[in-house]
């Protein structure tokens, strides 16, 4: 079945994600060329509707378009009418009679992309709703754990920090899930959802999440702008209870984990500075194979194409 639109990640099932994943390792093979462009999407329109700040998405997005030949415009919502009280169904009605093809979009409120969708022909990406997605996220995370442990089922991922405000979580979560992985949670008990998923392991202490026995650790950035409340008593403490501090860096690189983040990375919280140049680290790569990622989503988007045929 075609699909217009990607919104989550739960309704996909295990040939649509393995398509996705499959795909995007003939496009990240394009980087190492002289010419990195392909005109799979020639004459096709993307635009960009950002209403909350990104760096890593926007920009992967855009490089990824564009690699693909597409025509890219950015929504610059600072200086449009939404400053004069333009609802989004008015921007978007607005921005449907240019007839663009794809519409990739930020914001803070769950649920909205979805309403984009259903009010226009263009094909809908979720690059970030509220607390509740950011599948292509999520699918960057498993193409890049599948680069290290091409057969990842039975691995064991440990997703640390905020956890409760995390759309990135979810989204991750659900894929690593799909693909086999053991997943746990790790972080103040003021951070961790009450009823997560079943069979998703929650703890608050470092050392008993470390005995659970991770390939992987993934920290998440904390989220101060989404608490309103204080979570945990400071940042500083957080950092020394469940961050990864030089010691506990060292203790990875002895028992060969991984280690991953989305960024972007918040020193001295999250991690310390030795962790950006430690040996095991994916978080490099994880940006890299965004763009390798979203060019594939794009590609399995194509108007026109059909799941299953070669578009």
């Amino acid at each position: 079945m075609a699909r217009k639109d990607l919104l989550e990640l739960a309704p996909l099932d295990r040939e649509e994600i393995d398509r996705i994943l499959d795909q995007a390792v003939p496009f990240k093979e394009l980087f190492t060329r002289s010419v990195k462009k392909v005109p799979a999407l020639k004459g096709k329109s993307v635009l960009m509707l950002f209403y909350e700040p990104s760096t890593r998405t926007h920009s992967s997005f855009e490089v990824a378009a564009k690699r693909l030949s597409a025509d890219v415009t950015n929504f610059d919502v600072p200086h449009s009418s939404v400053v004069k009280g333009e609802s989004v169904r008015e921007t978007v009605e607005t921005l449907q009679a240019m007839r663009t093809d794809y519409i990739v979009v930020r914001h803070g409120r769950s649920g909205l992309p979805e309403m984009i969708a259903r009010q226009t022909r263009a094909s809908v990406i979720n690059a970030g709703d509220g607390a509740h997605a950011h599948p292509t996220q999520g699918l960057l995370d498993a193409f890049t754990l599948k680069e290290v442990f091409p057969d990842p089922a039975g691995k064991k991922v440990l997703i640390v920090g905020d956890v409760l405000h995390s759309r990135v979580a979810r989204s991750t979560t659900t894929i690593f899930r799909r693909l086999g992985v053991e997943v746990a949670f790790l972080g103040p008990g003021s951070l961790l959802p009450k009823h997560g998923a079943e069979g998703v392991r929650r703890f608050t202490n470092y050392a008993d999440a470390m005995a659970w026995g991770p390939d992987t650790v993934y920290l998440l950035r904390v989220q101060m702008e989404r608490q309103d409340v204080q979570y945990f008593p400071s940042l500083r403490e957080y950092h020394r209870v469940y961050g990864i501090t030089t010691q506990r860096l060292r203790e990875l690189d002895d028992k060969g984990i991984y280690l991953m983040h989305p960024g972007p990375v918040n020193r001295g919280v999250e991690l310390c500075d030795e962790a950006m140049d430690y040996r095991r680290s994916l978080i490099n790569r994880q940006v890299e194979n965004g763009i390798a990622v979203r060019m594939s989503v794009l590609y399995w988007l194509k108007p026109g194409a059909v799941t299953g045929e070669e578009a």
